[in-house]
């Protein structure tokens, strides 16, 4: 997994809102396969300049180093598409995801961009199921901000379940309760072959 912190927090914003999904109160998912709204293929875009030539293209060297170290590995960063299926989800105050594994259907390599409040992801291993409740799985956890870019893939994709448990008291970062407001995520995902 890796974090990139983006600044264009409000763009996304716009574009999300212009696309009217969830103009009703009811609405709270929309989907996309195959073709993708164009500002998302600019997402796209933007996530493999941000890895190729950004502050972050140094890491590249890494990866004749073995994957463990890439920020992406080359692999999928080079893949056409980069994403061929969309997710976006709206989450009101208090409302978040259960721990799980992206679906098998959709091939390594997933962007995750969080927008509008902030909120802490959990991360633990899949073989943590297996406990009991005197011996809690072990959970790391993440802040992401307005704006902020999640790559996963390897073993954060496939190893690692993530949540977001949004009940008062679940979102603590550094001893202080983050105040909860509407939060919007944008999954960018690459739906497998089926030969």
């Amino acid at each position: 997994m890796y974090l990139i912190r983006q600044s264009s927090h409000s763009c996304f914003l716009i574009v999300v809102a212009a696309e009217g999904w969830f103009a009703e109160s009811s609405s709270n998912q929309a989907m996309r396969f195959g073709d993708l709204p164009g500002w998302a293929v600019e997402l796209s875009r933007s996530i493999h300049e941000v890895i190729l030539f950004g502050s972050y293209a140094a890491e590249l060297e890494n990866c004749e180093k073995g994957k463990e170290a890439c920020i992406f590995p080359q692999d999928l960063l080079w893949r056409e598409p980069l994403f061929d299926q969309l997710i976006a989800n709206k989450y009101q105050p208090g409302e978040g995801i259960c721990p799980h594994v992206d679906l098998m259907r959709f091939e390594d390599g997933i962007a995750i961009v969080s927008l509008e409040s902030s909120c802490v992801m959990h991360f633990s291993r899949v073989e943590n199921e297996t406990c009991s409740a005197q011996d809690p799985p072990h959970k790391t956890p993440v802040l992401l901000t307005p704006g902020c870019l999640i790559l996963m893939w390897g073993e954060a994709r496939y190893l690692w379940k993530h949540e977001i448990n949004r009940k008062p008291g679940f979102q603590i970062w550094e001893g202080q309760e983050i105040d909860q407001k509407k939060r919007i995520s944008v999954t960018l995902r690459k739906l497998g072959r089926t030969d």
